[in-house]
């Protein structure tokens, strides 16, 4: 009995109460559940089961551990070539791995056979075996033969900067639609490298062979890499055909809300720029925010209000990056679409980054091609500097020069957005006409609208109904026709 109350008091002194735990779970937002959840599976080092057979590895789930990273300086500054290795260090941290060293290598182009040559393949081996890596990372898109030539000097798992991003684009993928769109890029990236050894080449025997396969299929046979290869081809046909499904509810709600009238803006930019946090700061959501690259695949659209009152929709697209996979660009095309239809693009940028103007032209890049893809217009764009908290004070200096529309914003601190706010109101207001009508009485649900979507310059009421002078958008300029009265 003692015990009993013992552990009792213990619990009740220690142990949260359930109604704490409910409110708790009640102030939790939903992005802070999907961090929580994505923090509560972790990688375990040293429990590796890797075959020594490197020539599988495509046949295995990719996981990342202990890894030597290594690129090819081929232009540009020293800067740029370290800038480009720390992002590569941080896409190898967010996929779940330990980076162990990095190597660059000052070449006026990639070694066709081993992409960075056999003298320094055989000493990436040395660093390889000296730090106990299991893994090296290429900082570049390896062609087959590239990648089965530097396996077997490194005897270790070789990757490139394509597989690792695909890798992390499968860990964070959430919905139905984004899971489809991961796998189909995996595939198309998988088909080409497919390699057979052992009994991936045997040949399954036909009718000729002592089976009574019967006509059609008498001969030699195909072997299990190519039943493998139309295996995959069969499943990446069926889910395009799933994504032109998903991709029709989507362009259903996008015209829902374009008939709507409510200006639409699409929030682009470089992974990590703080897309997430600014959609936060503008609506008061509570979206994913966590300081990772790719750490939000799924565009999510809220509902905000301007500073004149009028509501706009804002929609947070999936992050860029420097040389983003042509696998990627296309399976999200449909994604990517939200861009070509919004009224405006509010192009985020890391103010803290070393290379800014680098982020803007690799965004701008990925945008001119999804733009001239859809054969539209080009929306306007609003470059917004994010992170003005953490940035240098002289790179922010040189920025207000080199973009001198830009809004400066930390969405952290909350420093600039209500300048922000206001800009959007001033970009993103529609198409308007002045009008005079008189409403009748019974048509309150008009004057409703006026009130919601114009701006009135008198209201009076009369014996006839209601009569109006008012600035409002085009669309319901139109209905309001019939109703126009002159002095």
């Amino acid at each position: 009995m003692t015990t009993t109350n013992a552990a009792a008091d213990r619990a009740d002194t220690t142990g949260p109460s359930h109604s704490d735990e409910f409110e708790q779970d009640a102030e939790w937002s939903t992005g802070d559940m999907q961090l929580d959840d994505r923090s509560a599976l972790r990688r375990v080092a040293g429990l590796s089961t890797e075959l020594t057979d490197v020539t599988e590895v495509e046949y295995r789930q990719l996981r990342l551990e202990r890894v030597v990273l290594v690129g090819v300086w081929t232009s540009g500054s020293a800067e740029e070539a370290e800038s480009s290795m720390t992002e590569l260090a941080a896409l190898a941290e967010t996929a779940g791995s330990e980076v162990l060293e990095g190597l660059v290598q000052r070449r006026d182009r990639p070694d066709a056979s081993t992409y960075i040559g056999s003298g320094k393949a055989k000493e990436l081996r040395e660093v390889v075996i000296a730090t106990g890596a299991d893994t090296v990372v290429c900082d570049g898109e390896l062609t087959p033969a590239q990648l089965t030539a530097l396996e077997k000097i490194v005897k270790v798992k070789v990757i490139d900067r394509t597989a690792l991003i695909l890798d992390i684009f499968a860990q964070h993928a959430s919905s139905r639609e984004g899971k489809a769109q991961v796998a189909l890029a995996q595939m198309e990236y998988m088909l080409p490298r497919l390699r057979g050894w052992g009994e991936s080449m045997s040949r399954q025997a036909g009718g000729r062979a002592g089976s009574n396969g019967g006509v059609g299929l008498r001969g030699p046979g195909e072997t299990k890499i190519e039943t493998d290869r139309r295996r995959i081809r069969e499943r990446m046909a069926k889910l395009r055909r799933e994504i032109r499904g998903m991709k029709q509810a989507r362009d259903t709600k996008r015209e829902r809300r374009l008939q709507g009238n409510v200006p639409s803006i699409a929030i682009v930019g470089y992974t990590n720029a703080g897309k997430s946090s600014l959609l936060n700061s503008l609506t008061g959501s509570g979206v994913l925010v966590q300081n990772a690259l790719f750490a939000t695949l799924d565009p999510t659209t809220r509902k905000a209000t301007l500073e004149d009152g009028r509501e706009c929709v804002l929609t947070d697209t999936v992050g860029f990056v420097r040389h983003l996979p042509t696998q990627l660009v296309e399976a999200f095309r449909s994604t990517l679409e939200e861009v070509t239809d919004a009224d405006l693009l509010l192009h985020v940028v890391d103010g803290s980054d070393p290379l800014p103007i680098g982020q803007i032209e690799a965004v701008r890049e990925v945008i001119v091609s999804v733009v001239r893809e859809q054969n539209a217009a080009a929306p306007e764009e609003l470059i917004v500097v994010n992170k003005i908290d953490a940035a240098d004070p002289v790179t922010l200096t040189q920025l207000r020069g080199l973009l001198p529309g830009a809004v400066f914003v930390s969405a952290k601190t909350s420093e600039g957005i209500e300048e922000l706010r206001t800009r959007l109101g001033e970009l993103v207001r529609p198409p308007e006409v002045s009008v005079s009508v008189l409403l009748p009485y019974d048509r309150g649900d008009l004057v409703s609208r006026i009130h919601a979507d114009g701006r009135i310059s008198s209201t009076s009421h009369e014996s006839g109904g209601t009569r109006i002078d008012a600035t409002v958008p085009t669309a319901l300029a139109s209905i309001l026709t019939r109703y126009a009265h002159s002095a």
